[in-house]
């Protein structure tokens, strides 16, 4: 479990760091496995990270050579007394790691190297593993795991994000109003341009969502109550039922 929980944060974090809101559906996350048991166990809470983040798809990688670009440095604080005086041998050998040598550390847990003849043996906790991003991905590292989060939004990501964005608005317009939570309402909406097609697209979702047996996308409504969704203001009408 926690290392569903690390993978969860992780790809908070990297949503957090492109300003990706979390009710923006995003396609696609990529995880490198180390090792089969690793799979294993995210496999079996693949569902709930992908409700907890709000990504599509998981995608495990066994090889990221080519595609998830990883830097390794030492760890100055844990690897210092250790050392000693072999600590300037020891990072000019770490700059020298390929790829290959890095995924060796991380699913072996340790590494060894020969220094002016002696071998010195490196702890994973010994050194620091970042990851480059990638063009339209963001990638971020806690410990041995990694991940790569897709933050292209495409026009369909965006009129799903922006319908489940007003679900919002208008569940807690029912919470104000003292609605009951079985009650059923009518809602009409002036919409236009790109909003009024994602109301339209998921027009279906939205009312089994916020319980309305109807939805009115107008291109003006008079009175009713202001929202704002994805910087876009919008007038609603929400009537309940009876």
């Amino acid at each position: 479990m926690q290392l569903a929980q690390d993978a969860s944060s992780l790809i908070l974090s990297l949503r957090k760091k492109a300003n990706i809101k979390v009710r923006q559906p995003l396609q696609k996350v990529l995880i490198p496995v180390l090792n089969p048991a690793m799979k294993d166990q995210l496999e079996k809470v693949e569902d709930l990270i992908k409700t907890e983040v709000n990504v599509k798809e998981i995608q495990y990688l066994t090889e990221t050579e080519g595609f998830i670009k990883k830097r390794i440095k030492p760890n100055f604080v844990a690897l210092g007394k250790k050392l000693g005086p072999k600590m300037k041998a020891v990072s000019l050998a770490l700059a020298e790691f390929t790829q290959d040598d890095i995924a060796k550390l991380e699913k072996e847990g340790q590494y060894s190297l020969s220094i002016d003849g002696e071998p010195v043996i490196l702890q994973a906790h010994e050194v620091e593993i970042s990851s480059e991003d990638i063009p339209g991905w963001t990638v971020a590292n806690k410990g041995s795991l990694t991940v790569a989060l897709d933050i292209t939004i495409t026009p369909e990501l965006e009129n799903e994000g922006n319908a489940r964005e007003f679900v919002n608005r208008i569940q807690k317009i029912r919470k104000d109003s003292g609605f009951e939570l079985t009650d059923r309402i009518d809602v009409k909406v002036s919409a236009t341009n790109g909003l009024k097609e994602s109301l339209a697209q998921f027009k279906d979702y939205i009312c089994a969502e916020i319980l309305a047996d109807k939805l009115e996308i107008v291109p003006e409504v008079s009175d009713g109550i202001e929202i704002e969704v994805n910087d876009v203001f919008l007038n609603v009408i929400v009537s309940k039922k009876g």
